[in-house]
């Protein structure tokens, strides 16, 4: 039998021999033995830690939740150091060269690649869910037409739960897979529509005879032909993009669809929380910057003097580093291969690209940068498939919003599941003056 031991001073009880931690507190004396589980500790365990009865405990402050686990998952491993990126224990290599992006979501939100079978039914069900009700066309027509598209997907998405009551019944697991596959089907339907109005140009209802992404190609770009043909090349090149955006574990979109959908509000709402955290620009508007950065070096001519202008604080060099990678992101080295398909199959010349070639290769053979672990990373070349496919910059992070679906749900599926679940309610640290009187309107 296992011995269990305490510290001397009366600190947390664990088993000899087991992973644990001793905290020595410095104000007391005391002890304290806190169990080591999966490399972390639980926030509530410090808790014990006190200067006397009447002290609430210690917490962790943590601005950024740089160095704090919200969550156990299966779903998507990172190792930063390494550039490693696994959905459910497979390489994001090999889902991008032998997958596609609706058996990648099937795998998200399913835990294991389909059967032909399942995915044959999987398929059909999406594509039979595009279609958005009349009514959504009203309220589209109801923004400016300079509105960002951003903006109208994210009031879109979360007007979908009043055309869907029936979604706030979260634990019917009925409801639960219909609405997953309802977002997957309408966000593209939803992000054309917001495209098409920026536009001031018709609707273009899907068409269900096209694959996911040659049915948003022609939600986008359908004129007068009777039928579109997406060009075999654009679709590869859009379905590999939304499979290296699927899903990317706990970053701010994804911890939003968490933190508001532990309120048990239905799943509409909660991915609308993930939108709104992708529409900022530190987290979806990256490849936007980097297009920027690309036109305003104007030149190859113009690299050795705009890098000597990031090492002297002067400028921003958009689309390396990354809050996680800590090597070359695995995503950017997939989507680089596709660039020149798209730009071929576009016919359309891009100064641009020569220019980020150029960009990478001086970044790369620079010290300064490399010491510093700045790789490209997945926006830095997403952004040039984008403008060449015509899209407007206001419209990428849309894109982004597509890829990402998938992943938010299966985020917010596995959440349903856990049996910590709580609502999220994080502690602060009160900085603010306290048991001041109230001062009358006459003597302030």
């Amino acid at each position: 039998m296992t011995e269990k031991s305490q510290s001397v001073d009366g600190g947390v009880e664990t088993e000899q021999g087991s992973d644990s931690l001793t905290i020595t507190d410095n104000r007391t004396g005391k002890s304290y033995d806190v169990e080591v589980n999966d490399g972390t500790v639980r926030a509530l365990d410090l808790r014990q830690i006190k200067t006397d009865d009447d002290d609430f405990g210690l917490m962790t402050y943590d601005p950024g939740f740089t160095n704090t686990a919200s969550c156990r998952s299966a779903i998507t491993y990172i190792d930063g150091e390494k550039g490693i990126l696994e959905h459910r224990g497979i390489p994001i290599e090999q889902l991008c060269e032998k997958s596609t992006f609706l058996e990648v979501a099937y795998l998200l939100n399913f835990g294991a690649l389909p059967t032909e079978d399942q995915l044959a039914d999987w398929v059909y069900q999406v594509t039979h869910h595009t279609y958005v009700h009349e009514n959504i066309k009203d309220f589209m027509n109801g923004f400016r037409h300079d509105a960002n598209p951003m903006g109208m997907l994210l009031a879109s998405v979360g007007a979908l739960s009043t055309f869907y009551p029936e979604a706030a019944d979260i634990d019917d697991e009925w409801q639960r897979h219909v609405t997953a596959v309802r977002l997957i089907a309408k966000v593209p339907t939803l992000a054309a529509f917001a495209y098409r109005h920026s536009l001031g140009m018709p609707y273009v209802y899907p068409d269900n005879d096209l694959s996911y992404t040659g049915n948003f190609l022609s939600m986008l770009f359908k004129m007068a032909e009777p039928k579109y043909e997406p060009d075999p090349r654009l679709e590869k090149a859009l379905d590999v993009l939304f499979i290296l955006h699927a899903d990317h574990e706990q970053n701010c979109s994804a911890a939003a669809v968490r933190v508001v959908g532990s309120s048990r509000v239905d799943p509409y709402s909660a991915v609308a929380a993930g939108v709104a955290g992708l529409y900022g620009p530190l987290h979806g508007g990256a490849n936007v910057a980097v297009l920027r950065m690309l036109q305003r070096i104007g030149s190859v001519d113009n690299i050795p003097d705009f890098l000597q202008g990031v090492k002297d604080g002067n400028e921003r060099l958009m689309g390396f580093g990354h809050r996680v990678y800590k090597n070359y992101d695995p995503r950017a080295r997939i989507i680089r291969k596709h660039v020149d398909e798209v730009l071929e199959a576009t016919g359309k010349p891009s100064p641009l690209l020569q220019i980020a070639i150029e960009l990478e290769k001086h970044a790369l053979d620079d010290e300064y940068f490399t010491s510093r672990k700045l790789y490209p990373n997945v926006d830095f070349y997403s952004g040039l498939i984008y403008e060449a496919m015509n899209i407007p910059a206001d419209a990428f992070t849309v894109m982004f919003a597509i890829g990402r679906t998938p992943g938010w749900i299966a985020q917010w599926m596995e959440m349903m599941q856990d049996e910590e679940l709580k609502i999220a309610r994080p502690r602060q640290i009160y900085t603010g003056p306290r048991t001041v009187d109230y001062v009358p309107m006459n003597e302030r």
